[in-house]
């Protein structure tokens, strides 16, 4: 099989993932409310305390989920490119016009090196949206091999 052809995209429309991150909060504090209700008696003290804890992180997460800037990514039939950083790059869910790409640089500096997830959504890449998932889903070109390593 050939490799995709080079194509870039810019992804700066996440509404099914900010959708989807706001059902699931909304879930979970409702969810920390039932079981708080449901108990029937006051929990103690260090139950209490984490309760509060729980309250106020799950909001405070789905704030930093939902803080999506815009991300140039672009296939150059060698490698996958998040703005300047080069990786790799696998699809961790894929339900027809979204996906959700988890894109693993190759930087030397270890900070560098941590995985990037990226939600794409097929409205607004309209144009781009096959390209984009041949490119993913096509095979990756073997490694260029150094002159030395021949035989």
């Amino acid at each position: 099989m050939r490799a995709s052809p080079a194509f870039q995209c810019v992804l700066n429309r996440f509404g099914v993932w900010r959708t989807a991150v706001a059902a699931l909060t909304g879930t979970s504090v409702a969810l920390l409310l039932v079981w708080l209700w449901a108990r029937g008696e006051p929990p103690p003290l260090l139950g209490l305390v984490a309760w509060i804890g729980a309250v106020l992180a799950v909001p405070a997460l789905a704030a930093s989920l939902m803080r999506m800037p815009p991300v140039t990514l672009r296939w150059d039939g060698q490698q996958w490119w998040v703005e300047t950083n080069a990786g790799e790059i696998d699809v961790a869910l894929d339900l027809g016009g979204w996906m959700l790409l988890r894109f693993r640089p190759v930087s030397a500096a270890r900070r560098e090196r941590s995985p990037k997830w990226l939600p794409v959504q097929r409205r607004g890449l309209e144009a781009q949206w096959h390209a984009l998932r041949c490119a993913v889903y096509s095979p990756r070109p073997a490694p260029a091999r150094d002159a030395a390593d021949q035989p």
